[in-house]
């Protein structure tokens, strides 16, 4: 059964290059080996993420990233059963939100992922990923 989680969380400690890099490295290697695809959504200490995958194994994942010392502040937003995927074409992919990032400029700098709606937070990565370039890592077919 396929399902999808969407959660949101805050760095511990500042975001860096060395440390989103390493993240994406690491998660697009564990992702491609149980089979999960999602994106990660990065910006003002934040960060938002959808997994896709079977259920146990987005489960496990999810499980070890709430005992990650990189976050705190973790909150399930969604998780549903899907029918297909709408991230299966990467492993992880990532999305910066900067203040300078077009999303931010067109009206969405007062979004807190916290008080939002699972609905809308999935509305905004869905944007954010129409309106940016991911940095991503395919998954092989």
């Amino acid at each position: 059964m396929l399902v999808r989680l969407l959660y949101v969380s805050q760095s511990v400690g500042p975001i860096t290059t060395t440390v989103t890099t390493s993240i994406l490295e690491k998660s697009s290697a564990n992702n491609k080996k149980q089979n999960i695809t999602g994106v990660l959504c990065q910006g003002s200490g934040l960060w938002l993420q959808v997994l896709e995958g079977e259920r146990a194994q987005v489960n496990a994942l999810y499980s070890r990233i709430i005992a990650d010392r990189h976050h705190h502040n973790i909150e399930l937003l969604s998780m549903e059963e899907i029918a297909s995927r709408r991230f299966g074409q990467w492993s992880m992919a990532l999305v910066y939100l900067s203040k300078d990032d077009p999303m931010v400029q067109m009206a969405h700098p007062e979004f807190d992922p916290y008080s939002a709606t699972a609905k809308n937070a999935m509305s905004l990565l869905e944007e954010l990923i129409e309106t940016s370039t991911p940095i991503a890592s395919t998954v092989s077919a």
